[in-house]
């Protein structure tokens, strides 16, 4: 009998995918040693044939090599089948895979990248989605540094024929060095340089493709200022931009002013997350979503490490889940809410302020032309509807985010104080809020606070805008 992928709790029940390469395999075994027919086989046979040679390869480590040259000698799609049958492994089972077999899959994936077949570039996206932050266990760090070395080793074929997986990579790797540059975690030393190499080396030699992440580059960087490497590339961003090389880059402020794309948001949320958050933000109805609250919470937030993925969820409302029409007017659980709950899950000060950042950050570059209101829409309707029970969440919020218009780049002040006026101008004139007057009016803020909101609604004037001043980023210390 063919061997199990996976490890299931008693009382679930088995993946019908799983079921059905391990049923492909146990049928054609025979057919799966040397010597191999040279029959070209029909359409239903070579979907089988995928089937069985990918539950081979991964649970027969000492065949599998003799698996792919069977693979690569009856393969007639480019792979396309083959791969797309990883892509789902990866999507549906990951987290229950053997040990064994989550080895055979990052060596299989491997083999995909080296033959460039086809959707290679999903397979790898859909394995960056599996590190989960604040995971320091063996198996999400052995994940972590198979695909920075994986990068690094393919570096020139990943140049030449998918760029975008390098950008999506740094993206990854500059959020999780977050989390790996942590002192206390000395374990790490050696993976922390892979990751700081692979990083660094994209920056400094093919900069065109920060650009492509847009805002949030920023945002990631700036919680790795105290690394060395990363606080010169933040000097050079500011004081010496040809440093890079790329021809239209002039200013910091090109990056801040471009909106990061929700698809890479979603390479920090893995998709059993994007599944269960989807679903309280869809089908729970407002008033009833506690259980599934604590349920979530012991099952993604229960380690103190594992706190850290609360600002990739922040980010990951705003950006990447916009409900419709129907469900907003509906009395479905709101994004506004969940966000609350959140903030109030943080323990430690430097979390609460990442994820506080997080939730402001299209703000204080906001254009109308270019962001999406949605994307502003739940900070302001987090405020609102927390001044007649929990003014302290208003309160603390808007001291936030006056304290970022004033500290966050003194340089770039003008375009951030101009962003988060037209977001709050925005918001009322699009009708998210009646009037603004619920917080400039607010008996619960104290009289300074409201002059604070007054001033900054009526005074858009614009500044200078050279450059910004390294280690202007108050949210990493947590103080805010």
């Amino acid at each position: 009998m063919a061997s199990k992928l996976t490890l299931e709790a008693p009382h679930e029940a088995e993946n019908q995918f799983e079921v059905s390469l391990r049923q492909a395999f146990e049928s054609l075994e025979p057919k799966l040693r040397p010597p191999f027919s040279l029959a070209i086989p029909k359409p239903d046979e070579y979907t089988q044939l995928n089937r069985a040679i990918l539950h081979g390869v991964l649970s027969e480590p000492h065949f599998a090599k003799t698996h792919m040259k069977h693979m690569h000698a009856l393969v007639t799609d480019g792979y396309a089948m083959f791969v797309n049958m990883l892509v789902k492994i990866v999507h549906q089972l990951y987290p229950k895979l053997t040990g064994s077999v989550k080895n055979q899959l990052l060596w299989v994936t491997e083999q995909m990248v080296h033959v460039l077949g086809i959707g290679y570039d999903n397979l790898l996206l859909s394995l960056m989605r599996q590190i989960v932050a604040g995971d320091f266990s063996d198996d999400n760090l052995l994940l972590c540094s198979k695909l920075v070395t994986l990068f690094l080793d393919q570096w020139q074929c990943f140049l030449d024929e998918g760029p975008h997986v390098l950008s999506s990579a740094l993206y990854t790797f500059l959020r999780v060095l977050a989390d790996h540059c942590r002192p206390d975690v000395e374990k790490l030393e050696t993976l922390r340089q892979l990751e700081i190499s692979f990083c660094v080396k994209i920056v400094r030699e093919e900069f065109h493709l920060c650009l492509k992440i847009g805002r949030d580059f920023i945002r990631l960087l700036q919680d790795l200022v105290h690394v060395s490497e990363f606080k010169a590339i933040l000097e050079d961003l500011v004081l010496n931009p040809s440093a890079f090389h790329t021809l239209g880059f002039n200013n910091v402020s090109q990056i801040f002013c471009t909106r990061t794309s929700s698809r890479y948001v979603l390479l920090r949320i893995t998709p059993e997350m994007e599944i269960q958050l989807r679903f309280l933000l869809t089908h729970v109805k407002l008033g009833h979503q506690q259980r599934h609250q604590m349920w979530f919470a012991r099952k993604f937030l229960h380690e103190p490490d594992r706190e850290t993925v609360i600002i990739d969820i922040v980010r990951f409302i705003c950006c990447a889940h916009h409900p419709p029409n129907e469900i907003i007017q509906s009395d479905v659980l709101p994004r506004w809410a969940v966000i609350g709950w959140l903030l109030k899950s943080c323990r430690k000060n430097y979390v609460e302020a990442k994820a506080k950042l997080a939730l402001f950050y299209d703000w204080l570059f906001f254009d109308e032309g270019v962001d999406n209101i949605m994307n502003i829409e739940p900070a302001i309707l987090l405020m609102v509807h927390s001044i007649p029970k929990y003014s302290d969440m208003t309160r603390t919020l808007l001291e936030f985010l006056l304290h970022l218009v004033d500290h966050y780049d003194v340089e770039h002040k003008g375009i951030i104080v101009k962003g988060v006026s037209s977001a709050f101008q925005l918001l009322a004139r699009k009708g998210v809020v009646q009037s603004l007057d619920v917080l400039t009016s607010c008996p619960a803020l104290s009289p300074a606070l409201k002059e604070g909101l007054s001033r900054l609604l009526s005074d858009v004037k614009l500044g200078s805008s050279t450059g910004f001043l390294p280690g202007l980023f108050p949210a990493q210390h947590g103080h805010l």
